[in-house]
Formats: C-alpha cells, structure tokens, sequence
C-alpha cells in the first residue's frame, strides 16, 4: 500500500492531469486510455478506447506517461464547436448518478450536462449538442414542480429548432419522470429520451457513455415521442427504447435493469448505432405543446392482507384521486371496498391497477372486482401503477370536472394501455 499523497506526486511529476491521454505501465504491461479520476494514493480511473471506464492500482515499479495533454482543464467548461451537416440536440441534466461525483466517500450530484460531453466526445460526432441544467439531484428528490420545468424547457428547445432533447436523469424515479412527460408532451415535434447510468461515470465499466451515445443516435432519428433508452444487456451490445408509460426499473444495480412492461420495446440500438424499430413510433406534431398542470392532491396506495381502512380514511377522503394497487385481477378487502365506496360518493376519482408486474386487470371474474366497479371504481387495464399516478394527477389538472377526468383515465392517450397483445413480453 502506497503512503497517502503518494499517487497525486507521481501524477504531478509526470504532468498527467484529468482529461489527458496517459500510458501506464503495471507488471510490465502498458495500459492507455483518458484519466478520468484518482484517489490520491494508489487508484487511478481511465477511459479505456473500448469505452469501458477501468481502474488500476499503481504500485512501486510502475510508471504513469502522458501522450497527449487535455483539451480542456478539469472542472472546467468545455467549447464545442459547431459542425455543418449534423442535426441539433439539446442535453437537459437533472442530475442522478449519471451526474453525480464522489464527495468524502458518498456520490453527490454535482456534474453539469457539459461534464458529460467531456465524458462521451463521440456523441459530438453524431450531433451538435447544446447543453442547459434543470436541476442538480438524485432523482427520490425529484418533484412535480422539477417535472414541469424539464417539459417547459423541452418545448422551449424543440420549437426552437432542436432536432430532439436527451435529458440525463437518476434511474430510481426515471420511470414517474417518463411517464409525466409522456402526458405533458402529448403533442411533440421530436423525440424526447430520458437516460441516466448505473454506475457513476468515474467508475470501472460504467454504462453512461454507452446510454448517452445511443440516446443521442436515436435523438437523430426522426421520431417523435417519450422514451426511455438504457442498455439492453450486461455488455455494451444492445440498449433498448421503452415508450416513456410503459418502462419500470426492475433491478436495483444490473446495467441491464430498466424493462419494458406488458409491451415490446419501440426499438433497439445495436453497438454501432443501428436502429431496429419493432413497434409503432409516434408522429410528430407541427409544435411541441407542453400541458404541465398537474393536482398534486392525489395519493397512490398498495393494498396488503390486513390493510385497516381507519390507518387511511383520512388520506383517501383529503384527497382529489386515488390510484389502488390492488391484487391479481384488482382486488382489495371488503373493508376497504366499503371506504372506496365512500370516497367514490364524495366525488374523489378511484382508478385500480394491479400490483403484478404482467398481465390486465380482470374485475369483471370475481364478485369482488364487480362490486367494485359497481361502487364506481375504474379498472385501468395493464397500466403501470406509477404511471396510473401520474396520469390521474395530470387528468385532474386538465379537465373541467370530475367526469371528464374519469373519461381521460379511461382513454388510452400515450400508449399506457395495450391495444393488443404480444407473446414475446418478458416477464
């Protein structure tokens, strides 16, 4: 083990800064990639030419040699220039671990959506990219209000001639995001992709610059719509475009963790930038169109065994809406059959889903889910319970009374429900 400081003297003696093209040598093998990072003692990150972030220990014996000098400072901002012929995109960071930087051992966001560029030059290679900043964390910190500024900056940007938007975004709450911007942007001239990482960009393997280079080829592609687009599978071979209502994290750290669901995804992107389209893509409006009202006053329960409607009567009855994960087909208990009852009499919207990740509701089987529906309880197909959240906040906000919020819900507008069905889902 290297003395603290030690590595940091040995990088300021070979004049090796972040950004710069470094040759190391260790056990006698060279290794050359861009410095990305170290910790000062004996860990040293690069970015191999594959792609692939990888981390070295230095040790006594090795050596560290620069072969080209950074274009750019570190930490500071970087100049593109403009190229004839290539379409224009604009990158929106919001932050996520995508953004984020070590901070005394904890990630932090703290990346601007220029940093990025710097991490992924190649995608300067397929788009003149324009860069702003809507926000700065981790994505549980995201709220409505975050939700409506992305979609007012994004119809600032594509009316203004941007060929598509890229918004980088913290892959735990992507999915709420997608979805919000999937009804606010109904009305869209280009494409609109959310994508983030797994792994921060200053780690071994990250899978940023592989998602932010596919968000960008597929951002060209003359399309329209909400996506979402992130690898495909463990290696850097396949990333996968999931409609922005249709998409949910389904693991918590594998790179391949973000899944369509009751659907196929709208398309593929191999590792060299071919799109295969596999479902119905969006046309494109004349204008982008942004509607960000959204009634906040809506509150999104899990049913589970023993449930006591007393522990929530006065949430459901404060509330304007209620989205119901129930089981299976769509159940709940008698007991809070009866408190949906009473809500549904006070004029509050009570919309079911289910908590199973695959499959349509059923309420129409058992006796349950047709007294359900007899209170006034409207079954939502297979859509995802989050977005069931976020689409009722939104047909609250954009309707003038109760009943035409309720014909909004059950009005399939931004491919959250399936009009068919497919076998090769997986689930």
């Amino acid at each position: 083990m290297r003395d603290s400081g030690e590595l940091s003297k040995m990088l300021g003696s070979a004049g090796a800064a972040e950004g710069a093209v470094i040759s190391l040598t260790i056990d006698g093998r060279e290794h050359t990639g861009t410095m990305m990072s170290h910790n000062g003692k004996d860990i040293i990150v690069i970015k191999l030419k594959s792609g692939y972030n990888a981390g070295f220990r230095i040790k006594d014996g090795d050596s560290i040699k620069v072969l080209e000098k950074p274009m750019i400072k570190a930490g500071k901002k970087s100049e593109h220039k403009m190229k004839d012929g290539l379409p224009n995109i604009v990158l929106i960071g919001t932050g996520g671990t995508i953004g984020s930087k070590a901070d005394g051992g904890a990630m932090r966001p703290g990346l601007s959506a220029e940093h990025l560029i710097d991490i992924v030059p190649e995608i300067l290679e397929v788009a003149n990219v324009k860069v702003r900043d809507a926000a700065s964390v981790f994505s549980e910190n995201m709220s409505i209000d975050h939700w409506k500024e992305i979609a007012k900056a994004t119809e600032e940007e594509l009316n203004n001639g941007a060929a598509g938007v890229v918004i980088s975004h913290g892959t735990d709450t992507m999915g709420y995001t997608a979805a919000a911007l999937s009804f606010m942007l109904r009305e869209v001239n280009g494409p609109v992709v959310l994508t983030g990482s797994q792994r921060p960009t200053d780690r071994p393997s990250s899978d940023a610059p592989g998602n932010l280079l596919a968000s960008v080829r597929f951002c060209v592609s003359k399309t329209a719509g909400v996506y979402v687009v992130m690898h495909d599978t463990m290696n850097d071979d396949s990333y996968a475009v999931h409609r922005g209502t249709r998409v949910r994290k389904m693991h918590t750290s594998r790179r391949d963790a973000f899944r369509s669901v009751n659907t196929i995804p709208a398309a593929h992107i191999d590792a060299n930038g071919k799109i295969t389209f596999r479902d119905d893509i969006q046309k494109a409006s004349k204008r982008t169109v942004a509607q960000t009202g959204m009634e906040k006053k809506v509150a999104f329960l899990q049913f589970y065994p023993g449930m006591d409607p007393a522990l929530f009567k006065d949430v459901i009855m404060s509330s304007k809406g209620i989205v119901m994960a129930g089981t299976g087909l769509g159940h709940v208990s008698n007991e809070m059959t009866s408190l949906l009852g009473e809500a549904v009499k006070k004029d509050i919207i009570v919309v079911m889903t289910s908590q199973c990740i695959n499959g349509p509701l059923g309420m129409d089987i058992y006796d349950t889910g047709r007294e359900l529906q007899k209170i006034g309880v409207i079954p939502l197909s297979d859509m995802l319970p989050e977005t069931a959240y976020v689409k009722l906040m939104w047909a609250l906000a954009n309707s003038k009374d109760t009943d035409e919020a309720k014909n909004i819900m059950k009005t399939r507008l931004s491919y959250e429900t399936s009009d068919r069905r497919t076998v090769d889902v997986i689930w």
